[in-house]
């Protein structure tokens, strides 16, 4: 089902998300979307996530598909050239994969391959309205299709972002270029994702803000340091800290579960991204008082 479908079905839509493994096993992270299947309306599957060579989201996405998971496919820009990217987004297609999220991705420089040649051949921006130009029938080039897809596309921006005005700028850009819906990076102050809703409030997409459960407060200081656009509040970082670490998982929910409820009104989802810790959802889910 098309995540366009979901917003117009549902008030508040909840996605989840699972990173392929770096090897050529599926059993992981396959019981790790059959946790949350129940939960949420799809499954987003990362793309080489962090620059690093894994089990391509392509693959996975048709695995989930077959199994009855609906399957968001994540996208990058920084591996392939257009041609790549088109035939990709028609395998997608072909696979009956209808979701599409697309990133410009992290720089090679950060993963496990820092040698490897940077295509960036198109930016997110562009790919969005070549994903569109598809859908309509017809690849970059203008040449016709003999069957256009179609694909629910997604973007994502950083609300939290130091460079927030330029965030807004190009995700306007990315909505004008076809983008369906939008994912937003790692939220964790209402107050301020609530201001940073008030600023697109006029962009007619729906939202879903993003939330990376915090396993330690461990954890938290180090995104606070390096992931830019990312900042965790000092009192999780404290309740972390005071919580035994047998515990902490229960707290993880709990906490995720109270973010969902302090923003649930202001936006159209919550997009869950539990980093290993899958069985999250399903509680946290619940005790936001979405499911029965």
């Amino acid at each position: 089902m098309k995540l366009s479908q979901a917003f117009e079905e549902q008030d508040f839509v909840v996605t989840g998300e699972v990173g392929p493994p770096k090897g050529a096993t599926v059993e992981e992270i396959m019981e790790g979307a059959r946790v949350m299947k129940d939960y949420v309306a799809a499954v987003n599957v990362t793309d080489n996530q962090s620059a690093v060579m894994r089990l391509g989201s392509l693959a996975v996405s048709h695995l989930l598909k077959k199994e009855g998971i609906e399957p968001v496919f994540q996208m990058v820009c920084r591996d392939r050239n257009r041609i790549a990217l088109e035939s990709d987004l028609l395998s997608a297609e072909v696979l009956g994969i209808d979701n599409v999220l697309i990133i410009t991705g992290d720089h090679m420089a950060l993963g496990d391959h820092p040698q490897a040649k940077p295509v960036f051949d198109l930016d997110s921006v562009q790919l969005l309205a070549v994903a569109r130009g598809l859908n309509e029938g017809h690849d970059m080039e203008g040449n016709e299709l003999e069957e256009p897809t179609d694909l629910c596309l997604g973007a994502v921006v950083s609300p939290a972002s130091a460079y927030q005005d330029l965030q807004i700028m190009k995700l306007e850009k990315k909505v004008e270029a076809g983008a369906e819906f939008i994912q937003t990076q790692a939220v964790y102050d209402p107050v301020k994702f609530a201001e940073f809703m008030k600023k697109v409030e006029g962009l007619g997409v729906p939202i879903m803000a993003g939330i990376v459960p915090v396993k330690s407060a461990g954890m938290a200081k180090y995104m606070n340091a390096n992931v830019a656009g990312v900042q965790v509040p000092e009192e999780i970082i404290k309740r972390m800290a005071d919580t035994p670490k047998g515990e902490r998982k229960q707290v993880a929910t709990e906490i995720t579960a109270e973010f969902i409820r302090e923003i649930k009104d202001m936006c159209q989802g919550a997009h869950i991204m539990p980093q290993g810790w899958d069985d999250i959802i399903p509680g946290a889910v619940q005790l936001a008082g979405l499911a029965g």
